[in-house]
């Protein structure tokens, strides 16, 4: 786990790995003036376009626009999560990992998982020597293979293995060489019989390894082969969930296929493990198998992470096709753009695969593929027929694969299209489709208050047991911010007094809002919020001006401490999430011993942070510059006592301003109308921001709006 890696270890790692020396692994990279250019690894690069810059520890593409420090490299190349690029440069670089000491439990649960991964890793290397170097392997498991058309180099490729006939083979060797009795079983490799002699869960069977994101073998797959199994009803036989193998978290084929998924934009989805090993070997990569089971959450957002475009690739199975339809609409759901290609009949991905190469496959696809939407309706039409019962279902049908959508121009489009086709007018499905996300909103809302209850009942529970303290660099909490009093008249700032309890503020993720989530970056608030956070991550701990005590004592303010309280005095706070939680953070650590907003948020264990805070860091560009006679540059640090409150002033006007805005158009649901209670709260919400608006707009007297 992340938060057990040492802070300084993570700082050594950082320090030692140098853009250059590890983009060069992947890259040939040319010289260019004191920074290298090279084809960009995260698209089909055809001129040169992916900077490294070794005096900033930087690497950019100017084309797709990805890029970062060392770590975020590696992230994104090898598809690793921030943990897994920290340890993949430690052994590069031969830096020992240092980890906090784990408390008896966390090192008992550590060391069984451990124990199972090893387990798992020795019995595939078994199963690869048992094809390659034993007469039945040969004349058996490699003559399967052979058969199916696969070449040695793809067999090595996806470490396809082999069990002998004997029970137990596997099982008496693991035992010989040292592995206990409880791994063998809890990993699913063996089975105990009642009279407790062990057994091999997969002999005499070709054996299918099923890796983890990051390569690791999780669980094993085995197909039924030889004369002597022929009383086997099952051709498959699968490890069981374990410890370390939940089925529903894993894709067979994505350690394979992650390079070539984002290298594509798209991933194609097929059932079984020949359909992607035969994919593969005809050179279309980016594929994945369910392994015949419906898609689940988790795995989609697997997906996800590498692209929005999905392809799901059908033999023409009507009963399996329509199996599969409820496992799409969780796709539509997550916002993925679905298409859907039928192969010939006879054919699957395996078989079709092995008569074309990557060319014709991918020409196949591109001239055969067609909307889901479309697809689904065409579909259950063909089933429909003139009955109005089975039509009338079929509208329902269509209606709630659209309702999940989250793009509204998408569904928009959707419902004009399916409209067409199906001969009804569009406000039937507009009506239906509205019906159909207010209950979906409904029980979404009623889900968040759920869990925010949970949340806050273990909050309190927490709070009863021990005081709360500020998390260390490093872990995994999210500590609160400071709360500090609201500014005197005619302060210039206000500040923290020392040891204010900080379980008294509001958690970063209290604020509510009416202006959606997501969607306003392009607003003029959003804009300003970010160049506000700019301001914290580069200059946090910096003073930029004194305020006044009652007792008339002047103290020094940070820029933290001026942001978080400007923002607490009209009751406003960062509009996005992960902005709020780095401004906690900085008022959390800002009076630690030797804190550095930059170094801190440069290092956070959380790979969205760092890589955000990369990105202002790197960013340095000047918001405006002042010169005076001698015509030096008075740089944006130098004015801070001036550039910070501006900023601020003009974000809180501006959010507030786009918040009634939203407020408005929310009075005007005919949903919220109805509700007399919800009316009245949005009322009262509407009339504390108009005061709020009003007084800020007497603050603003004569400012000049910053431009952006």
């Amino acid at each position: 786990m992340l938060r057990m890696i040492d802070q300084a270890t993570i700082d050594r790692i950082l320090d030692a790995a140098q853009i250059y020396d590890v983009v060069s692994d992947f890259v040939t990279l040319r010289k260019r003036g004191v920074n290298y250019v090279g084809l960009c690894p995260f698209h089909d690069d055809k001129t040169p376009s992916f900077y490294v810059s070794p005096a900033k520890g930087l690497c950019k593409c100017f084309a797709c626009g990805k890029g970062g420090n060392a770590v975020h490299f590696i992230m994104e190349h090898e598809q690793l999560t921030y943990p897994e690029a920290l340890r993949f440069l430690a052994k590069k670089y031969g830096i020992e990992i240092k980890e906090r000491e784990l408390s008896d439990e966390e090192k008992a649960a550590q060391s069984e998982r451990e124990s199972l991964f090893v387990v798992n890793q020795w019995a595939n290397d078994y199963f690869r020597r048992t094809l390659r170097q034993t007469d039945e392997g040969r004349n058996i498991g490699m003559a399967y293979f052979r058969n199916r058309g696969f070449r040695d180099d793809i067999i090595e490729k996806f470490q396809l293995g082999y069990c002998t006939e004997s029970h137990d083979a596997m099982a008496r060797e693991a035992l010989a060489k040292g592995y206990k009795k409880e791994y063998l079983v809890k990993t699913g490799l063996c089975y105990e019989t009642d009279d407790h002699r062990l057994r091999d869960r997969f002999w005499g069977r070709v054996i299918f390894p099923v890796h983890t994101l990051s390569g690791k073998v999780v669980a094993f797959g085995g197909r039924v082969l030889a004369a002597a199994t022929k009383g086997v009803k099952v051709k498959y036989v699968n490890s069981p969930e374990s410890d370390i193998y939940h089925k529903s978290n894993e894709l067979y084929g994505i350690y394979q296929a992650k390079q070539a998924i984002v290298k594509q934009d798209r991933c194609f989805l097929v059932e079984g493990y020949t359909d992607v090993i035969s994919m593969h070997q005809s050179g279309v990569e980016n594929v994945v198998a369910s392994s015949g089971t419906a898609l689940t959450t988790q795995q989609i957002k697997m997906i996800h992470r590498f692209t929005n475009n999905m392809t799901v690739l059908y033999d023409g199975d009507a009963a399996g096709i329509k199996a599969s339809l409820r496992g799409i609409d969780m796709l539509l759901e997550e916002g993925m753009n679905i298409k859907v290609c039928l192969l010939p009949d006879g054919d699957d991905p395996d078989s079709f695969a092995r008569k074309h190469n990557s060319a014709e496959f991918q020409d196949f696809i591109r001239e055969h593929e067609t909307d889901f939407i479309r697809f689904k309706t065409n579909l259950l039409l063909e089933d429909a027929g003139r009955d109005p019962i089975k039509r009338a279902e079929l509208i329902g049908n269509l209606v709630q694969s659209i309702s999940v959508i989250p793009e509204a121009i998408v569904r928009d489009v959707y419902i004009k299209e399916c409209a067409q086709l199906l001969r009804v007018e569009d406000r039937l499905l507009v009506s239906e489709v509205a019906k159909r996300r207010e209950k979906q909103a409904e029980q979404q809302a009623e889900r968040i208050e759920r869990e925010r209850r949970a949340a806050a009942a273990r909050t309190a529970a927490a709070n009863t047991a021990a005081p709360q303290t500020a998390a260390e660099p490093g872990t995994d909490e999210i500590p609160a911010p400071t709360d500090l009093p609201p500014a005197q008249e005619g302060d210039t700032a206000a500040y923290p007094p020392p040891g204010f309890p900080p379980e008294t503020a509001l958690p970063p993720d209290a604020y509510e809002s009416f202006i959606p989530q997501e969607g306003k970056e392009g607003r003029e608030f959003y804009r300003y919020e970010r160049l506000i956070l700019q301001m914290v991550v580069r200059y946090g701990e910096r003073i930029m001006c004194n305020a006044t005590t009652e007792e008339g004592e002047e103290v020094p303010v940070s820029v933290t401490e001026y942001v978080v309280n400007d923002l607490k005095e009209d009751e406003l706070s960062f509009h996005n999430p992960l902005h709020r939680r780095m401004l906690a953070e900085a008022a959390a650590h800002l009076h630690d011993e030797g804190f550095r907003a930059e170094h801190y948020f440069l290092t956070h264990p959380d790979p969205d942070i760092s890589r955000l805070s990369m990105e202002l860091i790197s960013n340095r560009y000047q918001l405006s510059k002042y010169h005076s006679k001698n015509q030096k540059i008075v740089t944006d640090e130098e004015r801070l006592y001036e550039l910070v409150p501006t900023l601020m002033i003009n974000f809180k006007y501006a959010i507030v301003s786009e918040e009634l805005k939203h407020i408005m158009s929310a009075l005007q649901d005919p949903a919220v109308a109805r509700d007399d209670e919800k009316c009245n709260a949005i009322m009262k919400r509407y009339s504390e921001l108009r005061e709020v608006q009003s007084i800020m707009a007497k603050r603003l007297g004569d400012r000049v709006v910053l431009s952006l």
